[in-house]
């Protein structure tokens, strides 16, 4: 079974949530701050990480940011703000999910297996089924579901869960285009309500990671109103 880590200051929370997982038969460890839970997870990477936002020594945005330095693997956020700036905030820098408190132990588990499932990208659906299990060559792009690595132009290109889904959804028919609804369709199970705007943080982040590599990338298109496709003429120097 899966491996989940739980990080979070409130040790309530850690032992219900761990009592609730492990009788789900998950496998669970626990950190209560984000400089212990970076060297640990660091060293073993868990199948997924649950790690709530506000924390002592370090937080859980800065806790992401340093894990996806070296690592892809699912994170679901556990947030207690009213707003949504540390959410969107969260999806903007590499989360897959995320939960207000106070949430149900019963939902929370459902959004683990969702990311978890949607993390299975050898098993494909929809469309995509079929065409999973080899890589996919676009121009300049790679995608290789089996291990899970992009690259352009020969050069590595770190993604999570999420963004890997969405970009071999928008790159599998270059140039059809795609709306919002049907890549939350790609990324998101029927339990995990997300907007449009969460579609909109991981294309971001998605350009973002690529131009990091290419400045001049631009083969993933906006069509203000309709939604987004990949254009392959724009993967060619």
């Amino acid at each position: 079974m899966p491996m989940i880590a739980l990080v979070d200051d409130d040790k309530n929370i850690l032992t219900s949530v761990t009592i609730a997982l492990e009788a789900e038969g998950f496998h669970v460890r626990t950190y209560t701050d984000g400089a212990t839970a970076l060297t640990a997870l660091d060293a073993n990477p868990p199948d997924m990480a649950v790690l709530d936002i506000k924390m002592p020594r370090m937080d859980g945005m800065e806790l992401l940011r340093r894990l996806r330095v070296k690592g892809s693997f699912p994170v679901i956020f556990l947030t207690s703000k009213d707003d949504e700036v540390d959410e969107v905030l969260g999806l903007k820098m590499g989360a897959d999910d995320y939960i207000r408190k106070p949430f149900s132990q019963r939902l929370l588990i459902e959004r683990i297996r969702a990311v978890l499932r949607r993390a299975d990208v050898n098993a494909g659906r929809g469309e995509d089924r079929g065409e999973g299990a080899k890589p996919m060559i676009r121009g300049k792009l790679v995608l290789d579901p089996q291990r899970h690595v992009c690259t352009w132009n020969g050069e590595d290109v770190t993604l999570t869960v999420t963004e890997f889904l969405l970009l071999q959804a928008l790159a599998l028919r270059p140039g059809h285009v795609k709306s919002r609804d049907q890549l939350m369709d790609v990324a998101y199970d029927d339990q995990v309500y997300v907007d449009d705007r969460t579609i909109d943080s991981h294309i971001k982040r998605l350009r973002k990671k690529f131009k990091l590599v290419d400045d001049s990338f631009s083969a993933i298109e906006t069509l203000y109103g309709v939604g987004y496709r990949y254009n392959e003429a724009g993967t060619r120097s």
